[in-house]
């Protein structure tokens, strides 16, 4: 062994040794008898027959500025009675950076689109980042992560979130948000749910918005696990009944099976007492698998649904918004290669998008099979109780259709390859911005089945 490499090796040594584990401490608390209870069924309101659901995929910047666009476009687009056609939003998924514009529009509304340029697109999120390529970088990045919970979160939450917590997305008349992080030691996705929350005995009405955020897109060794801390002694209600359900049977989905073991070993301290969150590309970067995992573990054909909202609907329209990367480089081209850079990023990028593909082959599936359900049992109604439920003059039982719209850079051809090249990070150069932007804002108006949906012409 060379000096040099000795010498290199005496220095790793010498910082390892004065470092310990880098982790983050739980910022979130017990429950108790005053907690107040969440319910989406009192936030969200579907008014009308049509109704859009949005997911907003990680990717950075990039992707919050592409989900950006894709809101812009629906507010441009011509709603029914001269109405935003955002008005007609009741869910948003986001994982990772479209975590940031999804939590940002639950918690401001139509108002996200006034500022939200100005607060995050175009601010550098990396300078309260430590970025530097250093042996003592390297270090806490093999200890844990380079950055702690002292530092994205305290900057989300001074540029857009200003001390709101989980409980300020949940207001009247605000469309549901998910905001979706990586359970690493259960290998699931976590979502930022009243059920999660209560099956960790925590309390989330407390849990402050920006360490959500923070999780969905704390990338491994740039960034420390998020912790929750379990409280199972803080609550005496049991897991809801499915998950028993689901453990005993044998024809339960593998990812309602692994989610439904996780919510167990949140509750026995001898198995788990801290959660460790990290971004939630790692296992679904669409973040769909919520949905799949709930149509499988509801006992309605029409649920999440309300029986009344089931009826009322014609029209459910899902946008999936893929702010992904397509293959890029030239190695591909020639021999030699890939370097070593462009190898860790082929990797990653295998490994995240065979699971978003994975995740949304089975929302395609769960879609059609919701669609199917809730047809046939509008279809079994008597005409008086259609009625009741809110059915109208020339009500017709078949007439519901659930659609999913894939946003994506594929669809504006040549600009496809000047759009994968806008990096990822967390910071993109102004110019990048109007780019992404715009890509949203046109590819959502061209879409022919987003404009079908909408009734646009």
């Amino acid at each position: 062994m060379t000096r040099r490499r000795l010498a290199v090796v005496a220095l790793l040594g010498a910082v390892a040794a004065g470092c310990g584990t880098v982790f983050n401490l739980p910022a979130n608390r017990p429950i108790t008898a005053e907690s107040p209870r969440l319910d989406a069924a009192d936030s969200a309101v579907i008014s009308g027959d049509v109704a859009v659901a949005l997911s907003f995929s990680g990717g950075g910047t990039r992707a919050a500025a592409f989900a950006h666009g894709v809101l812009t476009a629906l507010d441009r687009m011509p709603g029914k009675g001269g109405r935003s056609n955002l008005d007609r939003v009741v869910f948003v998924s986001g994982v990772s950076g479209g975590s940031v514009a999804a939590a940002y529009f639950g918690l401001k509304g139509r108002d996200a689109l006034t500022d939200f340029r100005e607060k995050f697109l175009e601010r550098n999120a990396e300078e309260s980042l430590d970025t530097q390529i250093s042996v003592a970088n390297l270090v806490r990045g093999l200890e844990g992560g380079v950055n702690d919970s002292t530092r994205l979160p305290a900057w989300l939450d001074r540029q857009l979130f200003h001390g709101a917590t989980i409980a300020d997305l949940y207001r009247p008349n605000r469309p549901l948000v998910w905001i979706n992080a990586s359970d690493l030691y259960n290998r699931t996705p976590f979502h930022f749910s009243p059920s999660t929350f209560t099956a960790l005995c925590s309390d989330i009405t407390t849990y402050p918005l920006s360490h959500a955020v923070a999780a969905s897109a704390a990338v491994p060794v740039a960034f420390a696990p998020i912790v929750l801390e379990s409280f199972p002694n803080s609550c005496e209600a049991p897991l809801p009944s499915w998950v028993n359900r689901v453990l005993k049977s044998s024809t339960a989905g593998s990812q309602v099976r692994a989610f439904a073991q996780a919510l167990t070993r949140y509750r026995d301290p001898g198995q788990l007492r801290y959660v460790k969150l990290a971004d939630g590309g790692l296992v679904d970067n669409f973040g769909l698998t919520g949905i799949v995992i709930t149509r499988e573990i509801v006992d309605k054909p029409y649920a999440p649904l309300t029986p009344e909202r089931a009826v009322k609907l014609r029209r459910v329209l899902f946008v999936v918004v893929n702010a992904g990367r397509g293959p890029s480089g030239d190695w591909g081209r020639k021999l030699e290669g890939p370097s070593g850079r462009e190898l860790f990023g082929a990797v990653t990028d295998t490994a995240i998008d065979a699971a978003a593909s994975s995740s949304f082959d089975a929302f395609r599936l769960t879609m059609s099979q919701w669609e199917a359900a809730t047809r046939k049992w509008r279809c079994g109604l008597s005409a008086a109780e259609a009625q009741k439920l809110g059915a109208g003059p020339g009500w017709r039982c078949a007439d519901v259709t659930f659609d999913i719209a894939e946003i994506a850079f594929s669809q504006l051809g040549d600009r496809a390859a000047i759009l994968n090249a806008v990096p990822t990070r967390l910071k993109l150069e102004r110019d990048e911005v109007d780019l992404v932007v715009n890509a949203g804002i046109e590819a959502t108006m061209a879409h022919p089945v987003v404009r079908q949906s909408l009734g646009v012409r």
